[in-house]
């Protein structure tokens, strides 16, 4: 694991425990978006995997989160999960819920794009960064209740 991986790994640990202590009351909002918090299942380990994210949209109800890894030239792991098994659940101002994630197809994703970079410059900073084509994730409701 690489020096960022690790500094990332323990600013997400770090969050997390902040989000969960307050009850969800801090650091619900991080960059103006709303935190999701996304368990995955590992795509080698089948174990439960959870990142806190941020998601700049909104989308006909459904939640819209960025594949970034800060402009890395690899996707995030929790991605390479996701894609492996697309069931995942997402805590939301405080309802948590199965959902079900997909990759934003190329129209999709260039109607959102503008969307996402207005919502947070960083993500066209991180496109900038890299020659892959950052993802953008919809999370959307499979049913087990709204988030």
């Amino acid at each position: 694991m690489n020096l960022r991986d690790l500094v990332g790994k323990y600013v997400t640990a770090l969050h997390r425990k902040i989000y969960d202590v307050s009850g969800g009351r801090l650091l619900k909002r991080f960059g103006g978006m709303p935190v999701v918090e996304l368990t995955t299942k590992g795509r080698k380990s089948a174990r439960a995997r959870t990142v806190m994210l941020t998601s700049p949209l909104r989308h006909e109800g459904n939640y819209v989160i960025v594949a970034s890894r800060g402009g890395d030239d690899r996707s995030p792991a929790w991605y390479l999960n996701l894609v492996a098994d697309p069931e995942v659940e997402v805590t939301a101002e405080g309802t948590t819920a199965t959902m079900r994630a997909r990759t934003a197809s190329a129209t999709e994703r260039g109607q959102l794009w503008p969307n996402v970079v207005k919502a947070y410059k960083g993500y066209g900073g991180y496109q900038s960064k890299t020659d892959r084509e950052i993802p953008l994730v919809i999370l959307e409701p499979s049913g087990s209740g709204p988030v």
